[in-house]
C-alpha cells in the first residue's frame, strides 16, 4: 500500500488511467455489483490499515457538522454550544464547519481528540462502504488523492474488472 505522504503524487500519476477507469465503470459496471465490490474491499483493506498514521483526510477536508453533533461534541468537551461554535466552528451557507486545516481536533499523535463523537462526515469518510458508488466515482477519484486505502481499492477494482489502461 502507498505511504500516506506518497498518495497524492501516486494518484496524480494514475489520474488519466483512473479517469478512463471511471468511464469504463460508468459504461460497463452494474451498480449493485460495484457496490458489493467496494464494500468487500473496504471491509478487507481498512482493518489492515492504521488511519492514525495517515490522517490525510483530517489534514485536507472541511468537515461539516449536523446540529445534533454540535451539541454532543460541546457536551463532551464541557462547553456550551455557543462557546463550542465560537471556538471551533465557522458558519457558512452550507452549515457549520470545523475551523482550520488540519482539523483542530487532530492531535500530534494522529488521534482524534473527539474520536467517540466524530461527526458523521468523519466517521463515514471515504464512503467506500456506502451504496451507489457508481454515481459518485468522481468523488472516489478525489479521495484516492488523499487516502491510501481508496487508491488501493481502485487498483483492486481494476483487477476485478479486467481493466487495462489503454493509453
Amino acid at each position: 500500500m502507498v505511504e500516506p505522504f506518497e498518495v497524492e503524487e501516486t494518484s496524480k500519476k494514475l489520474e488519466g488511467e483512473n479517469i478512463k477507469f471511471r468511464s469504463f465503470l460508468k459504461n460497463r459496471a452494474d451498480g449493485d455489483e460495484l457496490d458489493a465490490h467496494f464494500l468487500n474491499l473496504h471491509n478487507e483493506l481498512f482493518p489492515t490499515y492504521d488511519c492514525s498514521k495517515c490522517r490525510n483526510c483530517c489534514k485536507t477536508y472541511d468537515t461539516y457538522l449536523e446540529e445534533t453533533e454540535i451539541k454532543s461534541i460541546a457536551e463532551f468537551l464541557g462547553q456550551t454550544e455557543n462557546d463550542f461554535k465560537n471556538e471551533h466552528l465557522i458558519q457558512t451557507e452550507e452549515g457549520y464547519k470545523i475551523k482550520g486545516k488540519p482539523c483542530s481536533f487532530l492531535c500530534a499523535d494522529g488521534i482524534c481528540q473527539i474520536q467517540e463523537f466524530r461527526p458523521s462526515a468523519c466517521r463515514d469518510f471515504p464512503f467506500t462502504d456506502k451504496p451507489e458508488r457508481l454515481f459518485s466515482l468522481f468523488g472516489i477519484l478525489e479521495f484516492a488523492e488523499v487516502c491510501p486505502v481508496v487508491l488501493e481499492i481502485l487498483e483492486e477494482l481494476k483487477k476485478i474488472y479486467g481493466f487495462r489502461n489503454r493509453v
